[in-house]
């Protein structure tokens, strides 16, 4: 399996704006966001034979830097000019608070971030501030803010970082003992109808206009709950989610 059949895509011949926008689109669809292996003891490997053999061959997720990552080469294969930059989210968190541990990307003067989780856009957002769906770029001074309807979820000095800067990123945010990725479960899928999203036993159902939770209730139900939604089928026996003492 190759990267555009993972994602349902015939695989476009040229950078086109409208290739581009199918490409982020199924991207987001079709491959799920998850932090199983940060859990696991496992920090993630952003060199593209690991991350195909996780994301394709093995139909994983992952989160922003293996999302990022693979998706700037795909789209630099077939001729994209694509930049790679960091960001801080800020959804919860202050601005001085939030060190750049998120990965997104530039082309074509448009924003795309298929590795956001739960509110990643589906579509490129234009940098002019053209709202595409729930999602615009706002200016803020030096910076420039991705927004989901009112919610402010990054901000970015729109610098063009370098690989290695990801991989120290990547290092403290899947090491560093008070990383949200290191305490907490987070997943997310994108349905037909809407979204399904987990953090620790919370489950989220978001199906057109309606939202339904309910708990997990155990490490047998997550592992369910991974493979009939998520598509992933991942032994999570040594699972360690400090924020859920039972499976700490």
């Amino acid at each position: 399996m190759d990267y555009f059949e993972r994602i349902g895509l015939e695989r476009p011949r040229e950078p086109t704006f409208a290739a581009l926008s199918a490409i982020v689109g199924n991207h987001v669809r079709a491959i799920p966001f998850e932090n199983l292996d940060v859990l696991l003891g496992r920090p993630p490997r952003l060199d593209l034979e690991s991350l195909r053999q996780k994301l394709v061959a093995s139909r994983r997720g992952g989160y922003c830097y293996e999302h990022a990552t693979l998706c700037a080469a795909e789209l630099e294969a077939i001729g994209f000019a694509v930049r790679r930059h960091s960001a801080r989210v800020v959804m919860v968190t202050p601005r001085d608070k939030a060190p750049r541990t998120h990965m997104f990307l530039t082309a074509m003067n448009h924003v795309l971030d298929p590795g956001f989780g739960g509110l990643a856009p589906h579509a490129p957002v234009p940098l002019d501030g053209t709202p595409v769906g729930h999602h615009r770029v706002v200016r803020e001074g030096t910076e420039l803010a991705l927004y989901h309807g009112d919610q402010r979820l990054w901000v970015s000095s729109l610098e063009a970082d370098l690989p290695v800067d990801f991989e120290m990123a990547n290092h403290f945010t899947a090491t560093w003992p008070q990383s949200p990725f290191v305490q907490r479960l987070m997943l997310r899928a994108f349905t037909p109808e809407g979204r399904i999203t987990a953090m620790n036993r919370d489950v989220t159902i978001v199906r057109g206009g309606e939202t339904s939770t309910r708990q997990l209730a155990d490490r047998a139900e997550l592992q369910r709950l991974l493979y009939d939604v998520f598509a992933i089928d991942c032994d999570i026996s040594q699972l360690r989610v400090p924020t859920i003492p039972e499976w700490g």
